[in-house]
């Protein structure tokens, strides 16, 4: 199983990498992150730092044997025990399960590290994939909604046992 890490300034170079192979890929299922985001990576990746430091935001990398990004799991906007989960892999290493494990990964750190009890996530409708892997960690689903003028679904986990 690759490493789950926190994103830290020397992941730079190979999640720029890991965005740019996988970009054309991400975009059919995800909103592109756009031109700027690629010209201006350095700037990007220093504001992500900065929102992790504050700890609104935790960013994780999945990383290789080889050093190489895999995946990326982030919780954003976290907020009163709250956050947003987002995750993406690469095209590569898709269909092996390492989405599952890394946000089963992340999700426990949400609740023993980040003090977090709720997590939201959304997909488009037409996402199998997340869809999938948002069944497999017992993400429930809460409402339709539209994301970026698509068909979606929003989806909540409970961290807190209810025994």
């Amino acid at each position: 199983m690759p490493a789950l890490e926190l994103v830290r300034l020397d992941h730079a170079a190979a999640l720029l990498s890991f965005e740019q192979e996988n970009r054309a890929y991400f975009a059919a299922s995800v909103p592109d992150r756009g031109g700027d985001f690629f010209t201006h990576f350095d700037e990007e990746h220093a504001r992500l730092l900065a929102r992790q430091a504050a700890g609104t935001d935790y960013f994780h990398v999945l990383i290789g044997d080889d050093g190489e990004v895999l995946g990326r799991v982030n919780l954003v906007e976290a907020a009163d025990g709250c956050a947003e989960l987002g995750f993406r892999i690469a095209e590569k290493a898709a269909g092996r399960g390492l989405a599952t494990a890394a946000v089963r990964q992340v999700c426990a750190l949400a609740r023993t590290d980040y003090g977090l009890v709720r997590l939201r996530a959304r997909a488009t409708n037409d996402n199998r994939g997340s869809r999938a892997v948002l069944a497999r960690t017992c993400f429930v689903a809460t409402g339709e909604i539209l994301l970026n003028g698509r068909p979606g679904t929003s989806y909540s986990l409970s961290l807190i046992d209810d025994l």
